[in-house]
């Protein structure tokens, strides 16, 4: 329950601090005094968006604050959910920077809006007159169907079935979508994977070819080269090695004679078995090196078939032409099961529809059976808001297609008069048989939810006398239910009947005006009430009327 109000720099108020009692309470006070402003602060507490025009005139910011008793709402699940310290008093609070910056708070810990206006609607309800035009919207009365027939758990299932229902829908309009283009650029991939395959390509080949080539290509140049050096090792005449051989001779006769010549033929027997080796390696060379026109071409046209696909597929390296290779292989791979994968997911999709429309029917059952309570209990409550000959009827139907919310269609059917044809609500209802009528189905309503506050915003235009007195029973009634509800109204039929009565008014400055709200004493209840009785001037008749009416509370 709202417990406190605090606001500071909104609108026409400068600082607001005010306690609210439980059950049934009212708010009154001239047109313009700044009911409205109230109303638009709690608004942008429970999450609505901010609007900097909304700062008082020269403030930096504005702040609202309110304190809820939530101890007997059961309400521990959400701060858990959304790890949030959980206490029995919770406080929200919301900041608007001249800057257009917003910050919202729970309990002191930062918040998002989503947070707030979730815990915000388990709350309180505010129902403004823009409200009545709710009652002609599906949505509404669907909602309301649901409430009174406690379908959270059918509906949360529902939700779970469809929402996995249309996933496999989106997954098979996407693979048919998918395989509808894949097949139109299947005959270019086959042909494309055909011409790579053909060419029969081995990682590592082109830099092993293009090295063959280069060998090929100056084969002459290389063998002429490679004799030049055998001719300089092993040449009979003034050949390195026949000269080497003779000064190892040389060095070993001497070890007899000189020591250190036996360190100098070891090094020079190294050297020499070295020198041979490479002469060897030299020989065996050039007698692999020989110029083969027929190899070169064969080189050559396999290398101008691996340059023509790598410019063709704009690739750099023969890795990514393998790798092109197994992409197109693998998308042919994926065209030929798409039809075994769309048949899967058709076969899913179909099984998932039983499900969406089992449980759309779990939810049909439901609803009808509330329709039927409705129907009677909305009846019952309205004959004594003054239309004894009301009939109300709540028309269903089914949609082609299962919804969000199911498949069920809902209208809701009315007249007030005795042989009125059935019509739709908004059709013949007048304004004031509208609030009446949201004002029965509210009451039905906050019977089913544990709704800590309700707040009715001039709910009761359009009624005056003794319907306003019917009102103010239905509402009494609400309140003493462990919940409280605000009535802010012009009638004093109802303002009488609250167990707390808070004014809104305003004061002129020289420089300001200010909007204020406060609870008044039971003697200025009496004089509030007579003022609205007979206007600025109050006479003793409105004064006895306005005793009168307190003491019938």
């Amino acid at each position: 329950m709202l417990r406190s109000l605090y606001i500071q720099n909104y609108a026409l108020i400068e600082k607001l601090d005010i306690s609210f009692e439980t059950g049934f309470s009212v708010i009154t006070g001239e047109t313009g005094a700044g009911k409205s402003i109230i109303l638009g602060a709690i608004g942008l507490l429970l999450g609505q968006r901010a609007d900097v025009k909304a700062i008082r005139h020269g403030a930096s910011k504005c702040t609202i604050e309110a304190r809820f008793d939530i101890s007997a709402y059961g309400m521990r699940p959400f701060f858990e959910e959304n790890e949030l310290e959980y206490d029995e008093e919770c406080i929200l609070r919301r900041e608007v920077q001249s800057s257009g910056k917003s910050r919202a708070f729970i309990n002191d810990t930062p918040a998002s809006l989503a947070q707030v206006k979730e815990l915000g609607e388990q709350l309180i309800d505010v129902h403004s007159q823009h409200q009545n035009l709710l009652l002609n919207k599906e949505g509404f009365q669907l909602n309301v169907l649901d409430i009174l027939a406690h379908n959270d758990a059918a509906l949360a299932k529902y939700h779970l079935c469809y929402d996995e229902w249309k996933q496999t829908d989106r997954e098979l309009a996407e693979l048919v979508s998918l395989a509808e283009k894949s097949r139109s650029d299947e005959d270019y991939i086959r042909f494309q994977l055909e011409q790579l395959e053909e060419a029969c390509l081995v990682e590592g080949e082109q830099e092993e070819l293009e090295q063959e080539a280069e060998t090929l290509s100056h084969a002459e140049e290389i063998k002429a080269g490679l004799y030049r050096v055998e001719q300089s090792f092993a040449s009979d005449e003034g050949g390195l090695l026949s000269y080497l051989k003779d000064s190892l001779n040389t060095l070993n006769n001497l070890q007899r004679v000189y020591q250190p010549a036996k360190e100098l033929t070891e090094r020079m027997e190294s050297a020499y078995i070295e020198l041979k080796d490479i002469s060897h390696e030299v020989s065996l060379q050039s007698d692999s090196v020989e110029f083969n026109p027929v190899r070169l071409d064969e080189v050559n046209e396999r290398l101008n078939l691996i340059y023509s696909l790598q410019q063709k597929h704009r690739v750099q390296t023969l890795d990514e032409l393998i790798a092109l290779t197994d992409e197109y292989r693998s998308k042919l791979s994926d065209i030929t099961s798409y039809d075994e994968r769309i048949a899967e997911l058709t076969a899913r999709k179909e099984e998932q529809y039983k499900q969406v429309k089992q449980q759309a029917e779990v939810l049909t059952k439901a609803r009808t059976k509330a329709a039927r309570e409705v129907e009677k209990q909305l009846a019952a409550r309205l004959i004594p808001l003054g239309m004894p000959n009301v009939r109300f009827q709540i028309e269903m139907g089914l949609k082609k297609e299962p919804g969000l919310q199911g498949e069920d269609t809902v209208n809701f059917l009315f007249s007030a008069n005795k042989n009125g044809t059935l019509q739709n609500i908004s059709s013949v209802a007048s304004g004031g048989e509208i609030a009446r009528v949201m004002l029965s189905i509210k009451a039905m309503i906050a019977g089913a939810v544990k709704l800590p506050t309700i707040v009715f915003d001039e709910i009761d235009t359009g009624v005056s006398g003794e319907i306003a007195d019917r009102m103010a029973d239905m509402m009494q009634e609400m309140g003493d239910r462990n919940r409280q509800v605000i009535s802010i109204t012009h009638l004093p039929q109802i303002a009488a009947r609250g167990r707390a009565h808070y004014k809104v008014y305003k004061k002129d400055s020289d420089t300001e005006t200010n909007s204020h709200i406060r609870r008044l004493t039971d003697e200025e209840r009496v004089e509030e009430i007579a003022h609205m009785l007979s206007g600025a001037t109050l006479t003793e008749a409105a004064l006895s009327n306005a005793k009168s009416l307190l003491a019938r509370n």
